[in-house]
């Protein structure tokens, strides 16, 4: 009994593996196999990959990218407190700006940061305070105590910076309750 039954197990798993093999066929109905061609198909070789968008973000950093090294001297107006506007600002436009004309709709505080993070922050926040369709922000750069010798490390190049970013219109120094010295209150475009 037993040799017959382990007959009929190895002719049911038989059957099932057939079936399994056939469940195509089974399942659409009767299939006529293609004719072989006895073709030889070659791999064709394939082109080596051409870092497009790598180039394309790189073309897009160089483009955004602020340098410390520009001279903004020619470009701030010389008064009581450094400004800058684009050509084709007015000078009414700064004295607006100076007197708190438009209310401050974001803020950047840039205390404790390193020069490379300043500027990677000040960059970022430019860009996407003008894409928010901000016009007028705050940027704190501090006043220079914290910093070796208590003289302001970003203070100036955050002006060089900020002259290098399309979207900024002007900016001037704040008013005393705003962060005087430390702060620069800036105009954008409110586009990019």
């Amino acid at each position: 009994m037993a040799a017959e039954a382990e007959r009929e197990r190895l002719a049911a798993a038989m059957r099932l593996a057939e079936q399994e093999s056939r469940v195509f066929e089974l399942s659409v109905g009767p299939v006529t196999p293609l004719r072989s061609f006895n073709r030889v198909i070659h791999a064709r070789e394939q082109p080596a990959p051409e870092p497009r968008q790598r180039e394309a973000d790189e073309r897009a950093v160089l483009l955004q990218a602020l340098s410390d090294e520009i001279d903004i001297d020619t470009l701030l107006d010389t008064d009581e407190t450094l400004s800058f506007r684009r050509d084709g600002i007015g000078v009414e436009v700064v004295r607006k700006l100076r007197r708190g004309h438009w209310s401050l709709q974001a803020q950047l505080d840039l205390h404790g940061l390193r020069r490379d993070a300043a500027r990677e922050a000040l960059s970022s926040f430019v860009h996407d305070s003008a894409r928010r369709g901000l016009r007028c922000v705050r940027v704190v750069h501090g006043k220079g105590h914290g910093s070796p010798g208590r003289e302001p490390v970003l203070k100036g190049r955050v002006r060089r910076w900020l002259v290098q970013k399309n979207e900024v219109l002007a900016f001037v120094q704040a008013r005393a309750s705003d962060g005087g010295a430390g702060a620069l209150i800036v105009l954008l475009s409110g586009t990019a």
